[in-house]
């Protein structure tokens, strides 16, 4: 498990777990085939605690299936409400992120000002956050995550979920512009400098705080002195040094419009 599902795992437990009201003795103990979820007529306390041992378990597959049948034999009862969002809790630690999405969203549907509305936001959130793939392939999801976990923020700002999500966006951020430069560095080795300016721009305008910055720069640069126009290259070499003095890049920049620039003034 990663340092953050361990912390979802913490969250969620000491948010959900403990709102439970019963006792491991109450459940009963199946196998964990399928008999275990077929479905038998039961009282509310017995099959949410088997639910919940199920859990503790690690059988977060058939502890998801059961808080499932919690709400269809229980559908009226205050525990239908914690099944639900339980539900979604187990599905995200047997990794099926889908089945999470789909969950917590129908709690938040059903339920949008109940007091654990911002842990189902956050399940979405790092739902979407751990299918992040890498730069080499499509973003869709990284944009989701993105979207997801700033809208935890955005709702619940003073919580440990958001605090949390603020931390991952930084991250999500730096992996987009991850991509944006592995695509301009594409374009610039295709001898597309147009291309390839658009790309690092977008890096310099809207992922400035990430570790990609200062590379993107550099780029511009490059990119600036191949299209013929030294003084635009001079003057992102001039921000490079402003901006990351002593940074890697901006001696590399210094020693290119040095070659190739020199006696030029940014425009």
């Amino acid at each position: 498990m990663t340092t953050h599902s361990r912390f979802a795992r913490k969250l969620a437990l000491g948010a959900l777990v403990g709102a439970t009201l019963v006792t491991a003795g109450c459940a009963s103990r199946g196998g964990g085939g399928a008999e275990d979820t077929a479905y038998i007529a039961r009282d509310v306390e017995t099959l949410y605690a088997e639910a919940k041992e199920r859990l503790d378990r690690n059988q977060p597959k058939l502890a998801a299936a059961l808080f499932d049948e919690v709400e269809r034999q229980h559908p009226y009862s205050p525990w239908a409400r914690r099944a639900q969002l339980m539900s979604a809790f187990s599905y995200y630690v047997a990794q099926d992120y889908n089945k999470t999405i789909t969950t917590a969203q129908r709690f938040l549907s059903i339920h949008p000002g109940n007091k654990d509305a911002p842990y189902a936001y956050y399940l979405i959130g790092l739902s979407y956050y751990e299918q992040i793939s890498d730069i080499q392939r499509d973003q869709k999801v990284t944009e989701q995550a993105l979207t997801a976990l700033r809208e935890v923020d955005r709702r619940f700002p003073q919580t440990e979920y958001a605090a949390d999500a603020r931390l991952k966006v930084d991250l999500v951020r730096d992996h987009l512009a991850g991509k944006e430069m592995e695509i301009g560095r594409y374009y610039q080795r295709s001898g597309k400098w147009i291309a390839s300016q658009i790309r690092f721009q977008n890096v310099v305008e809207n992922f400035e705080t990430t570790s990609h910055a200062p590379e993107a720069l550099y780029r511009l640069t490059e990119s600036s002195l191949a299209l013929g126009i030294p003084s635009e290259a001079v003057k992102y070499a001039a921000v490079l040094g402003a901006n990351y003095p002593g940074n890697e890049w901006y001696e590399k920049a210094y020693e290119l419009v040095q070659d190739h620039a020199a006696g030029v003034s940014a425009s």
